[in-house]
């Protein structure tokens, strides 16, 4: 449809304007609902500059305020009309960008894991902020380190989203076109545009009280995905080189080939095994065991080989080996996550507790969200000192030595929520 308006408002011919369609399509892959998802985001984060042209009252977003799936159409066959090559070109440039988001194989090896991570999370919906700052990175002041402080920032808190649907989905979108308008608005730049994000969306999100509640419920019931995420992060961050595991192969089918392994089954038919292990014998009590406990983190763990395990005893499960290699498939893997597992000669509610407690300090040291009352001092400091003199604005080292010794913080980075390496994921490459 775009493409018939382009031939039919622009000066050039078809051939023209399909060969530049076709490089922008190449740019976003064939899945249609990306290249729906790019013009939406596309026109959310840039509709400031993109209405100017046609603003010719009081109205600020002629155009309309937000895209949607309804709109999409309407509100890009008038911006065709109005300048065909400008939006062409724009077009053009923006989903050259888009394309680093989602497919980041020629990036950094740390840039690549914290786009990577993002879609892992489900943090979609934070692209359009992405895009716009790719689109301004340079005058903006960002550096490639910035950006991936701000994509494991964006991690870290699409994992409690996720698991608390605070804030909710339909709020998303507007969540993070607001902050593009307040980046407008206030003129941030470098360093300051990180930390201004990262009290937005602590404003936006549950406490840690709130968070670690639902972390110690049944986490599996609540977002598998969120869960596998974090079971693969646990995973991955002792692995060395010589310990590597591609924890987000696919198969053929497209599927995950490693999965989330319930140690005591969640099948309706427990074995009579673990009857006897995990209520001596009791079968009322088991059912009752596991309507509580078999979906928290304690009795979780990831796996390639699920269906080997599946409903086999404890035992069985820690030290199942390969038919054919004879590696070890079971709880004796190697993954770290299992260390505290396959040490264990019996599986019990109490080991249950005890591991999902140990679990929930790991997560929390991983995916730091809290504030400290000295942090907020400093970041009021900083503002306020950045407002009044830019050239701070991007060199908050400048703004620590000057106050570190006063409030006693040595570094910028207990003021986060981020992870405590450069990505929630890939930390450990050798």
């Amino acid at each position: 449809m775009l493409l018939a308006k382009l031939d039919l408002k622009g000066n050039a011919s078809l051939d023209y304007y399909f060969n530049r369609w076709t490089e922008i399509l190449k740019n976003l892959g064939d899945d249609t609902a990306v290249q729906e998802r790019f013009f939406r985001q596309n026109y959310n984060a840039f509709r400031k500059s993109i209405n100017e042209p046609f603003i010719n009252d009081d109205r600020m977003y002629p155009l309309g305020s937000i895209a949607t799936r309804t709109t999409l159409l309407d509100i890009y066959e008038k911006i065709v009309s109005k300048d065909p090559e400008g939006f062409l070109n724009d077009i053009s440039s923006n989903s050259e960008l888009y394309s680093k988001i989602i497919n980041p194989d020629e990036a950094s090896y740390e840039l690549k894991e914290s786009y990577l991570d993002l879609q892992r999370v489900q943090g979609v919906p934070a692209y359009l902020l992405l895009l716009y700052l790719l689109k301004k990175q340079e005058a903006l002041r960002l550096s490639e380190a910035d950006i991936i402080k701000i994509n494991v920032l964006l991690v870290n808190f699409f994992v409690r989203r996720n698991l608390t649907d605070i804030p909710p989905t339909r709020d998303l979108t507007r969540l993070f076109m607001s902050f593009i308008e307040e980046i407008e608005g206030e003129n941030y730049i470098g360093n300051v545009i990180y930390e201004k994000l990262r009290l937005r969306l602590l404003s936006k999100s549950v406490s840690d009280e709130v968070f670690e509640q639902r972390l110690s419920g049944p986490v599996y019931d609540e977002n598998k995905g969120t869960v596998r995420f974090i079971l693969c992060m646990l995973a991955k961050k002792e692995m060395t080189r010589e310990t590597q595991q591609d924890l987000w192969a696919k198969n053929d089918r497209g599927q995950y080939k490693w999965t989330i392994e319930h140690i005591f089954p969640q099948g309706a038919n427990i074995p009579d095994c673990w009857v006897d292990m995990i209520a001596n014998g009791d079968k009322e009590k088991a059912k009752g065991y596991q309507n509580t406990y078999v979906h928290t983190f304690g009795n979780l763990t990831i796996t390639g080989y699920n269906g080997e395990l599946s409903n086999k005893s404890f035992q069985e499960k820690k030290d199942r080996k390969h038919s054919t290699t004879g590696a070890y498939i079971g709880y004796k893997n190697g993954l770290n996550v299992n260390s505290d597992v396959c040490d264990k000669d019996e599986w019990t509610v109490d080991i249950i507790k005890e591991r999902t407690k140990f679990l929930i300090a790991q997560i929390k040291k991983r995916l730091r969200f809290r504030i400290l009352f000295l942090d907020g001092v400093f970041y009021l400091l900083l503002c306020y000192f950045t407002s009044r003199h830019q050239v701070f604005s991007g060199h908050s080292f400048a703004c620590r030595l000057i106050f570190s010794p006063i409030i006693g913080i040595k570094s910028l980075k207990s003021l986060s929520f981020e992870s405590s390496t450069n990505s929630s994921i890939g930390s450990s490459h050798g």
